[in-house]
C-alpha cells in the first residue's frame, strides 16, 4: 500500500518495484506505469520515482529509453557498482565512536589545477569543505573537498556543522561515473596537524572525482592516520 509523502523515500520505492518484478505482477518485457501514474500512487514526488527507477536501470534490473519507457528485463544484468564508503559506518564497524568537525565551509572561486581536472569553466564557484572524522578522540580522517554548485545547487544552503559533505552528497545526490586514486603523499604542515602525525610523514591518501550524467559533482582528497585500510565493494 502506498505510504505517506512523508515517509515515502526512492528505496521504498525499488524495494516495492523489486517485489513486483520478483513475483512476476511485472513480467519480463513489459512496461512499467509512467513516473507520473507512479508518483501518485507512492504519493510521492516524481523525482523520488526517477530516482529509484534510475537506480535499478543502473542495477540491470529495468531498461529505460526515452520516449518508450520503462520496460523490465528479461534476465537482470549485473553490473559492476562501486559503493562509497562512509566514515561513520567504516569507524563504528571497528567499534569505534564516530566524531565529526568541520574545520571551514566557503564558496570560492575554483583554483585554476581543479577547474583543469573538472573542466570547469574559468571562475566558476566551488563549495570548498575541510573536515576532520575521529574514531573517539583519534584522528580518523581528514577530508578536503570541492563541491561544484552548477551540478548540486543544494550545497549552497547544505548545513555541514553537523554532517560531513560525503555523507550528505550520498544522502543528497547520486552518480553515475567516479574516477578513484589512490596513492602515499607526504603530510604537510596542516595535515600533520590534523592527523597528528610528524610532518612529512607518508599518509594514505585517496582522491576521488563523481559524476553525474556527464557533469563533475565533486572532487575530495581524503588522508588517512596511520594503519587506514580501505575494503569496498564492486
Amino acid at each position: 500500500m502506498p505510504q505517506s509523502s512523508d515517509t515515502t523515500s526512492y528505496k521504498d520505492i525499488k524495494i516495492t518495484v523489486l517485489s513486483r518484478i520478483r513475483s512476476g505482477e511485472w513480467q519480463p518485457d513489459s512496461l512499467l506505469p509512467n513516473e507520473q501514474d507512479l508518483a501518485v500512487e507512492f504519493s510521492c514526488t516524481r523525482t523520488t520515482v526517477n530516482r529509484a527507477l534510475r537506480e535499478l536501470a543502473d542495477e540491470g534490473y529495468l531498461e529505460r529509453r526515452r520516449k518508450a519507457g520503462t520496460r523490465v528485463l528479461s534476465a537482470p544484468q549485473r553490473q559492476a557498482r562501486f559503493t562509497i564508503p562512509m566514515v561513520r559506518d567504516e569507524v563504528e564497524a571497528m567499534g569505534g565512536t564516530y566524531r565529526y568537525a568541520l574545520v571551514s565551509s566557503k564558496l570560492e572561486i575554483a583554483p585554476e589545477w581543479l577547474s583543469a581536472r573538472l573542466a570547469l569553466s574559468s571562475g566558476q564557484n566551488v563549495m570548498h569543505v575541510r573536515c576532520m572524522h575521529f574514531n573517539g578522540n583519534t584522528p580518523f580522517q581528514y577530508e578536503d573537498r570541492w563541491i561544484v554548485p552548477a551540478s548540486v545547487p543544494q550545497v549552497k544552503q547544505a548545513d555541514f556543522s553537523q554532517i560531513g559533505p560525503n555523507e550528505w552528497l550520498i544522502q543528497t545526490v547520486p552518480f553515475t561515473n567516479v574516477e578513484l586514486s589512490f596513492l602515499a603523499s607526504r603530510a604537510d604542515a596542516t595535515i600533520a596537524g590534523f592527523l597528528d602525525v610528524p610532518e612529512g610523514e607518508p599518509v594514505f591518501t585517496g582522491e576521488r572525482i563523481t559524476w553525474l550524467q556527464g557533469q563533475p559533482v565533486t572532487f575530495a582528497k581524503m588522508f588517512f592516520a596511520a594503519g587506514y585500510r580501505m575494503t569496498t565493494q564492486f
